[in-house]
């Protein structure tokens, strides 16, 4: 059966829950940067899944291993053992430089876990987090996402203490006898694309160090190259307790993982968290080809490089209409005075898919592979808008 749009819309108003809000297309296909609705228009993808395809859609050696995969093994639990998980965790851990892995299904899983985590390895039950952060829309997630619409609704969660972000000293102040962890974004992203000083996140390692508390990065939305690094901590060299990735890590398959240093993970005993999907052998399976796609077309250096590239091209737009350009690697975001919804709009008009966050930021996280004249493309988009 192929529907048409009109159908498939009557179908999601009939039978699925109305929690996002959906553009007026349909994609039926996509490949590399490029998506294609039902109608057969085509569509530069600037939005990735929401910094998920790093690899681009359906790139040939990810769908390959999935392929594979499925005719041998697609899940058995976390009962048994199986080569694709042990192959993964030794990956993640060698590729970010922590200890033990932790596997689930989405980033907001990963900040529960992370959660769960700090609060048994210190025996305290508070978060500091910072103001217009993002983790997560789960109850423990949700208690150290600051913004008030996604919160009030569910209150009460649990203790959390919300401080400017880029300011090291608010969380020097704000750390009490009760604080578990630190939770912070390297570079936020709901948040419309924040980047902090140089040496911010660097100070708050310091901090935590000093005052004997864990601090966990949120590595969900900027890992597996984003930024010009594979992860956005690397441009402040610094190392987390607990690290929690998603997104971009199985090549547009759901995967999420929590990693932490050896001495947090043991705090963990059997019986303390579990995931039955956590790791399933094809989740892995693509996650190891994502991996391994990123490192042999080196999309890591090129993300820097188109990154600058998007930056240069982008500085050039209307003056009347662009207040600031941020971003590291290929996560940009362009600041308006406008807000960017009706730019969003007419974009996707145009054969462009943008992201509005934060109101007036357009978000730009395309896949890894985008070329310059598809950037080109984006840009004269923008600029006859």
């Amino acid at each position: 059966m192929t529907l048409n749009y009109n159908e498939i819309v009557g179908k999601f108003d009939r039978y699925v829950f109305n929690t996002y809000t959906r553009q007026p297309i349909a994609i039926r296909s996509a490949n590399g940067a490029v998506v294609t609705d039902v109608n057969g228009k085509e569509y530069i993808d600037c939005v990735a899944g929401i910094a998920v395809n790093n690899v681009g859609h359906c790139h040939p050696d990810v769908v390959s291993a999935i392929k594979k995969q499925v005719e041998e093994l697609m899940h058995v639990s976390n009962l048994y053992y199986t080569e694709q998980q042990a192959l993964l965790a030794e990956d993640l851990v060698n590729l970010s430089k922590m200890e033990r892995v932790f596997f689930c299904n989405s980033g907001t899983e990963a900040v529960e876990g992370a959660l769960k985590l700090a609060r048994k390895a210190t025996g305290k039950k508070e978060f500091i987090a910072a103001e217009h952060a993002f983790h997560g829309r789960t109850r423990g997630a949700l208690s150290v996402t600051h913004k008030p619409k996604y919160r009030t609704p569910f209150e009460p969660l649990a203790p959390s203490i919300f401080v400017p972000y880029d300011d090291a000293n608010a969380i020097r102040s704000a750390i009490n006898e009760n604080t578990a962890g630190v939770i912070l974004e390297p570079i936020q992203g709901e948040g419309g694309v924040i980047i902090p000083s140089d040496d911010y996140i660097w100070e708050v390692r310091e901090i935590c160090d000093k005052k004997e508390v864990l601090l966990i990065l949120d590595e969900v939305q900027t890992g597996f190259g984003r930024t010009g690094k594979w992860f956005a901590s690397e441009h402040s060299d610094v190392r987390g307790d607990i690290m929690t990735l998603a997104k971009a890590m199985g090549g547009g398959f759901p995967m999420g993982a929590m990693l932490a240093q050896e001495d947090i993970a043991t705090k963990f005993e059997r019986g303390d968290h579990a995931s039955t999907f956590g790791g399933n052998a094809l989740s892995c399976a693509a996650a190891l080809a994502n991996i391994n796609v990123i490192r042999k077309e080196g999309l890591v250096k090129r993300s820097e490089e188109m990154g600058k590239y998007l930056m240069k091209k982008l500085n050039a737009l209307n003056k009347d209409y662009v207040k600031e350009i941020r971003g590291k690697g290929l996560m940009i975001g362009v600041e308006l005075s406008v807000k960017c919804d009706d730019i969003v709009n007419k974009a996707r008009e145009k054969g462009v898919l943008l992201n509005c966050t934060s109101d007036s930021v357009l978000r730009f996280v395309p896949p890894l592979i985008i070329t310059k004249e598809q950037l080109d493309s984006v840009v004269g988009v923008l600029d006859e808008i």
